[in-house]
């Protein structure tokens, strides 16, 4: 029965790449340098120039806020909203189920003041159980889930940025 299974996955794994499987790789982007323009302590800001630092070895994170026209392109994190929203409450009146919102807005823009990436909103939401007996482990379990969210937006800016063919603007 193993010796089945395992010759019929072998058969099909020359499958995926003919399906246009592939991993997504590192991304390429037509400009040299970027600064990103956050405000202070952004967790999203901070998340995103280490990313970008380590996205490729081509691009270049210029990080003195005095000269952000020395690079060629201004990411802008226009704002960034955590939000808490309870959902669902017992009889009692008691909180059951939290709703966890991370809405950033940002734009793409060069020195000049030409947008190559209007701004545009990201959004991420999680759903967390609660129980007051347990409030301790939920505090770290939204905690996990807001750094989460704060990954996932990252890697969404870094897809969209990659995404710019032309520094021209369109």
């Amino acid at each position: 029965m193993q010796k089945r299974t395992l010759l019929a996955a072998m058969a099909l794994t020359p499958l995926l790449g003919a399906c246009g499987f592939r991993l997504r790789g590192a991304p390429n982007f037509v400009f040299r340098s970027i600064y990103v323009q956050a405000g202070r302590g952004a967790p999203v800001g901070t998340l995103l120039r280490r990313s970008l630092e380590s996205a490729s070895d081509q691009l270049t994170v210029v990080k003195d806020p005095a000269s952000p026209d020395t690079a060629e392109v201004i990411c802008q994190i226009i704002s960034e909203q955590a939000q808490r929203v309870i959902i669902g409450s017992n009889v009692a009146g008691q909180v059951r189920e939290i709703e966890l919102r991370l809405i950033v807005r940002f734009s793409l823009r060069t020195p000049g003041g030409d947008g190559l990436i209007e701004p545009v909103e990201i959004r991420q939401i999680r759903n967390v159980t609660y129980n007051e007996t347990n409030a301790l482990s939920k505090a770290a379990e939204e905690e996990m889930l807001n750094k989460d969210m704060r990954n996932d937006i990252v890697q969404q800016i870094i897809r969209r940025l990659g995404a710019v063919k032309s520094m021209q603007v369109s």
